[in-house]
């Protein structure tokens, strides 16, 4: 395969394959299996190390995407702000700093889920590949903003217009042909941890209104003894009280 063909392949098929599959299966999911709709909270199995992983990941990633998503949509205003050396510099400090939050509560989780086993018991193999495709994706963005600098400009003027050449159906890869093979890594999977999203439990982030924003902290009481792992071993007629 030459390589005209494969950035064809790369970045014009498998974009619209991966948005096709993430449309397709999250209404198919909604429509006849809307109880796989929900999370499994793994805090009630374990909560030091899952605050220690899940708070700087959630801020760092949170930070990441409005980030990307204000390069997307309003481009000329970031190439207007980074006309300023001193903010230019403000903004890429500010993006790889998220960026390292994110790996690092990435890492992090990994770790609580590799090395406690009654979170490793309930990890299930399509969690194992989110992770390491959010991992690498992860960490790919690290790089690139410590090897390839000054991305909020670059992304503006070449990936922005990419992308909105996708989405009016009028694909046009010359913007990013000649970028660099560790950008182009970092574009692929993220289209491809799009397509993979709607056969995760994370495809519970698509229900609008999400209650956990804004319902009361819930208080769960344990009854029964504990067996030697730690799990609660139900003597009674209920096992735990939530309210």
């Amino acid at each position: 395969m030459s390589l005209r063909a494969l950035d064809q392949f790369l970045f014009i098929a498998l974009p619209y394959v991966c948005l096709f599959t993430f449309l397709l299966m999250t209404i198919y999911r909604y429509r006849q299996q809307s109880h796989s709709y929900s999370s499994l909270s793994s805090q009630f199995l374990e909560n030091k190390h899952h605050f220690l992983a899940l708070v700087p990941f959630h801020y760092g990633i949170l930070a990441v995407t409005i980030g990307h998503l204000t390069a997307f949509l309003i481009p000329r205003s970031i190439l207007a702000w980074n006309s300023h050396p001193l903010r230019l510099c403000v903004l890429e400090i500010s993006a790889l700093a998220c960026g390292m939050l994110t790996l690092i509560g990435m890492i992090t989780s990994l770790i609580r889920r590799a090395s406690v086993p009654r979170i490793r018991r309930v990890t299930s193999v399509t969690d194992w590949i989110l992770y390491a495709m959010l991992l690498i994706q992860t960490a790919s963005g690290v790089a690139i903003a410590l090897f390839h600098p000054w991305g909020s400009s670059w992304f503006a003027t070449n990936m922005s217009p990419y992308l909105w050449s996708i989405f009016s159906l009028s694909p046009d890869i010359s913007f990013i042909t000649a970028m660099p093979h560790l950008v182009k890594l970092h574009i692929v999977l993220a289209f491809l941890t799009i397509g993979f999203f709607p056969f995760t439990r994370l495809v519970h982030l698509l229900v609008i209104p999400n209650p956990y924003l804004w319902r009361k902290p819930q208080v769960v009481r344990w009854y029964g003894r504990r067996s030697p792992d730690g799990i609660c071993v139900r003597s009674s007629g209920r096992n735990g009280v939530s309210r």
